[in-house]
């Protein structure tokens, strides 16, 4: 079977990689780049909203502090980053509806290896922006939770945002077998961590929870949730969570850039409240659908 682009539009785009923009079928890395050697990259998710890239300045603010972390040597300016966002955008012609991968990897080696100092060419940038909607259903998704457990801060601090994302593949898979959307991963004691591609909320008599960010992504659609229900008077707590709250809660969502707020249905069988979305759920929709539609980096074009 011939493979099917989910978007017809993104078979024709232009992706910018290592400072040149490429048509799609040639958009590539040598076999020497660090990503492909050991997934030795770093990345961001980025939405486009009707002329504004929404959390630019947050996302650029955790790209950096990854590849510092990861020591990456030249890493591109912020400004540098911004005009190569802009020009790819405006290359495609894209200013609304629009998902963007931005990758920097360590770059090409002189030869294979893990050893950083045979990373000799300076990172690679790439920017990847398709015409995509959020992901997820909009009347919800239903999660398992996965055996593999998401990674500690003992063995890989998860504020790293890496592109080593085998542990995450590994629970997807597992979704993907059982015949739902995601899985839901515990940390190594048992408590909810986050699903293999977003953070999560429950509500408890109307109290919003969510997990600690040690083993999890501090996401920036979570920060964002987070600051609106402080904000709006919503009660929130952050703590460690048992998979039993998960099965007694009134309403649980993932947050994320990809699917920004999606109410979950089910999990492990078990319905969640009444198997929709909940009050608190669609309000913090709403309040998060007004501020992407009022806040974002305006594109000059």
């Amino acid at each position: 079977m011939m493979p099917q682009l989910p978007d017809p539009r993104n078979a024709d785009i232009l992706v910018y990689v290592g400072g040149q923009l490429v048509p799609r079928d040639e958009a590539k890395v040598s076999v020497f780049d660090s990503s492909v050697q050991g997934g030795d990259a770093v990345w961001e998710g980025l939405r486009v909203y009707n002329g504004r890239i929404f959390a630019l300045d947050a996302h650029l603010d955790r790209l950096m502090d990854s590849a510092r972390a990861m020591a990456f040597q030249e890493i591109p300016s912020r400004a540098e980053i911004k005009e190569a966002i802009f020009r790819t955008l405006q290359a495609n012609g894209m200013r609304d509806g629009v998902h963007i991968r931005l990758t920097l990897t360590r770059g090409k080696k002189v030869t294979s290896g893990m050893d950083p100092r045979l990373n000799q060419y300076g990172p690679c940038l790439i920017v990847l922006a398709e015409w995509k909607a959020p992901i997820y259903r909009a009347e919800g998704i239903r999660l398992i939770t996965a055996a593999v457990r998401r990674n500690s801060s003992q063995c890989i601090d998860s504020k790293i945002h890496h592109n080593n994302l085998i542990n995450n593949i590994l629970a997807k898979i597992e979704a993907n077998v059982a015949g739902v959307d995601d899985a839901l991963m515990l940390d190594v004691h048992g408590y909810v961590s986050e699903t293999n591609a977003t953070n999560v909320f429950l509500v408890k008599r109307n109290t919003l929870l969510t997990p600690h960010a040690d083993s999890c992504l501090p996401g920036i659609t979570r920060g964002i949730v987070m600051e609106l229900a402080r904000s709006h008077g919503i009660p929130l707590q952050e703590r460690n969570i048992s998979l039993s709250e998960v099965y007694s809660a009134d309403e649980m969502f993932t947050t994320g850039t990809i699917g920004e707020l999606t109410p979950v249905l089910a999990v492990d069988g078990r319905t969640i409240g009444d198997g929709v979305a909940g009050p608190l759920t669609r309000r913090l929709q709403e309040l998060y659908r007004a501020r992407t539609a009022q806040e974002g980096e305006p594109l000059p074009f």
